[in-house]
């Protein structure tokens, strides 16, 4: 029955700034604005396929959430960090090492990197690797990933 996430909603301070977020910092289509209700809708990939809805709220109803953007593995190995980083945001992983490196979470697999929005929500880009999980090695470096 269930085929995959189609919406999620999160709260804003500011929904003007975060409507330039969404759009022009990270290039989403806006769908709709509701003015009245402090509201804006953004498809994610192709109209009609994902959506993400910003309420604007006042700064103690907003709670930190966690969400992830499907990419291609090319885009987040060899471009992600570069474009965070022309926007003025600050790529990180979990690896501990110091770098800003896309790292492996081996039990899916797949390969990621986080930054955050305006408002401290996590955010990732992430991609699907071809191979077998590895849970027992948990998060890696691309690197250590390939050597396997």
């Amino acid at each position: 029955m269930i085929k995959g996430l189609f919406e999620t909603h999160i709260y804003v301070e500011d929904l003007a700034r975060s409507i330039d977020f969404y759009s022009n910092t990270l290039g989403l289509t806006q769908c709709h604005y509701e003015e009245e209700r402090k509201i804006a809708f953004f498809w994610i990939g192709k109209p009609q396929e994902a959506m993400l809805g910003i309420w604007e709220k006042p700064k103690d109803e907003i709670d930190i959430r966690h969400f992830a953007f499907r990419c291609e593995v090319d885009d987040v190995l060899n471009k992600s960090v570069q474009f965070l980083e022309s926007k003025n945001l600050q790529p990180y992983n979990f690896l501990k090492s110091g770098n800003r490196e896309p790292m492996v979470f081996a039990w899916m697999p797949a390969l990621a990197i986080y930054f955050n929005d305006p408002d401290g929500h996590a955010l990732e880009f992430i991609a699907i690797l071809e191979g077998e999980a590895k849970p027992e090695l948990g998060v890696i470096s691309y690197q250590e990933w390939l050597n396997m």
